[in-house]
């Protein structure tokens, strides 16, 4: 899995990077709980340097520009700051995103995919989306073809969750592909 701002996919690299380490037992080198006994310990060099390969591994290249660090550590170079640091400002650029969030031409499944990953990241920066307000921005984001769904969703009682309401959309999305291969 390669970490890339653009794909806004932090949170499954940081899952997937970190069970890596804690499975090869190196999890201290990210953590800052590993340290070299002293300047010759080559055990902890070798094994901080297996982590410096793989975070470098799955970086995307703009990335791995702003992160590398000639004889840092593994620690040195964990990105997390990069995606965690500047809260504030991250949570305005990222609410604005998720507000401003269409459909255009992706499928109802990337649609959602892109508006649940922006949701992630505003979580990580402590400015968590509520469930409702994930499903009303899916809903302002659709084009005039869901209208139908839009308002029977709109008016369920009690509202549904993100998941349901992506799922009847999912279906309207098939029930007017058919048709329109029924109409050509």
């Amino acid at each position: 899995m390669i970490l890339d701002s653009d794909d806004h996919n932090y949170d499954a690299w940081r899952e997937h990077f970190l069970t890596h380490c804690l499975t090869f037992d190196v999890l201290g080198h990210i953590d800052g709980t590993s340290v070299p006994v002293d300047a010759n310990d080559l055990q902890w060099t070798k094994k901080d340097g297996l982590v410096k390969l793989w975070l470098y591994g799955t970086l995307a290249h703009e990335l791995f520009h702003s992160s590398f660090k000639t004889g840092g550590s593994a620690r040195d170079i964990w990105v997390e700051n990069q995606f965690r640091n500047n809260k504030e400002a991250r949570a305005i650029q990222l609410d604005n995103e998720l507000r401003l969030t269409e459909i255009g031409d992706q499928s109802i499944q990337a649609y959602c995919q892109k508006l649940k990953s922006i949701s992630d990241m505003l979580a990580n920066v402590d400015a968590p989306v509520s469930e409702r307000n994930l499903v009303m921005y899916m809903l302002n984001g659709l084009n005039e073809e869901f209208d139908n769904r839009i308002n029977i969703i709109k008016h369920k009682d009690p509202f549904l969750s993100f998941e349901t309401a992506k799922s009847m959309l999912q279906s309207e999305e098939t029930r007017l592909k058919k048709h329109h291969k029924q109409i050509l």
